[in-house]
C-alpha cells in the first residue's frame, strides 16, 4: 500500500504522511511520557520557567565559545529562532568579560532571493538579526574577528562546508519548524524518483549545505512568525547548513518553548527519536542517528493533544 497523500500540500512529503499509529502513539503522550523518552544518545530536559529555559541556551554559547583556544578553535552553530537567548549571550559575555578573539560562530541559514542571499538591508535577513540582537551589543574588546563568524553564501558553500572539518563545531542549536525541520533542512518535494516515496534516511543524511526551496509548511510558519502572516513577504527558497556538518558536530542541541510547533508536533519528534523510527517527511526524526542529542522544552508548552473549540 502507498503512502498517504499529504494533507498539507499534496506535492510535498511531510509529517502528514507518516502512517497514522505514530500520530496515535505521539499525541497520548503525556509531560510525565516525554520526560521517560530519553534514552543513551537522546536526552529530554523540561524547563519550569522561560528564564531558566533561554538562559541555559544563552550559557551553550559561553560554554562553547570559551572551550576555544588560539590552538585548538571551537565554536557553536546558531539559529535565529528562537532568538530571545542572544540578548542575553551578549551580556553574559559583557559582564563576564569573555574575550571571543579565538571564538567562531556559525549562523545556520540565511534568506535566497534572485540567484543570491539576502544582504542585511533584507528584514528578514538572519545575518542582520543576529549583528542587532547578539554581536552588536558585545563591548568591541571582546567581540571574535569577522572572519571568524560564518554564513552560509550561494558564492561560499563549499567554503562553509569546510570550516566544519577546520574548526570544531561543539554544539549545533536550533529549534522546531512545523515542517519538523532543523535549519531549513525541509521535507522533499514529492516528484521525480521521490514521488512515490520519500529520500532514504541515508540520501538525506548526505546532504550538505546547499540553496533549498521551502515546504508550504515553512513559508506559512515564517509569515506567522515574522511578517505578521504577510507569506507573499517571505522567501520561497533559502541557504541552509546540511545534515553533512550537522553530524560534524559533537552535540546537537534543540530548543522549543512553544513558539515554533505545537503540542503534538514537539511530542512527535521526540517519540520518533526515541524510538528509532527515521523518515525523511520529518527531517528532525534523522537526528536518531546522531550520537549526542538533547531535547529542550518549556514544560508548559507541552501542555495536551486534545480535540477541543475555542
Amino acid at each position: 500500500m502507498g503512502r498517504a497523500i499529504s494533507r498539507l500540500a499534496e506535492g510535498w512529503w511531510d509529517y502528514t504522511t507518516l502512517d497514522e499509529q505514530i500520530h496515535r502513539d505521539a499525541a497520548k503522550l503525556t509531560v510525565k511520557d516525554m520526560e521517560q523518552l530519553s534514552r543513551p544518545g537522546f536526552k529530554i530536559i523540561l524547563h519550569d520557567t522561560l528564564e531558566s529555559f533561554y538562559l541555559a541556551e544563552a550559557l551553550q554559547y559561553i560554554q562553547a565559545w570559551k572551550a576555544s583556544t588560539p590552538s585548538n578553535p571551537a565554536g557553536i552553530c546558531g539559529p535565529i529562532g528562537p532568538t530571545e537567548q542572544l540578548p542575553l549571550v551578549a551580556q553574559l559575555v559583557n559582564d563576564l568579560g569573555v574575550s571571543l578573539k579565538h571564538a567562531h560562530f556559525w549562523g545556520m541559514d540565511e534568506w535566497y532571493e534572485n540567484g543570491k542571499s539576502v544582504d542585511r538591508t533584507h528584514p528578514l535577513s538572519f545575518a542582520r538579526a543576529n549583528d542587532e540582537l547578539l554581536f552588536s551589543r558585545i563591548k568591541p574588546e571582546l567581540r571574535m574577528p569577522e572572519e571568524q563568524i560564518h554564513y552560509p553564501g550561494v558564492d561560499n558553500l563549499e567554503a562553509y562546508s569546510a570550516s566544519f572539518d577546520q574548526v570544531r563545531c561543539l554544539v549545533m542549536q536550533g529549534g522546531q519548524g512545523d515542517a519538523k525541520h532543523w535549519a531549513f533542512n525541509d521535507p522533499f518535494k514529492r516528484e521525480g524518483e521521490y514521488q512515490d516515496t520519500p529520500p532514504t534516511p541515508e540520501t538525506y543524511r548526505a546532504l550538505g549545505t546547499r540553496v533549498v526551496e521551502l515546504h508550504p509548511i515553512t513559508l506559512m510558519q515564517n509569515a506567522r512568525t515574522s511578517g505578521g502572516g504577510y507569506v507573499v513577504g517571505v522567501p520561497t527558497t533559502a541557504l541552509t547548513v546540511g545534515p553533512k556538518e550537522t553530524w560534524k558536530s559533537e552535540k546537537v542541541s534543540i530548543w522549543q518553548a512553544g513558539n515554533h510547533d505545537n503540542p503534538f508536533g514537539m511530542r512527535l519528534t521526540a517519540f520518533m527519536i526515541s524510538k528509532g523510527i527515521q523518515d525523511t517527511s520529518v527531517p528532525m526524526s534523522l537526528l536518531a542517528g546522531h550520537g549526542d542529542v538533547t531535547f529542550h522544552y518549556y514544560r508548559h508548552a507541552l501542555k495536551e493533544v486534545v480535540t477541543e473549540m475555542h
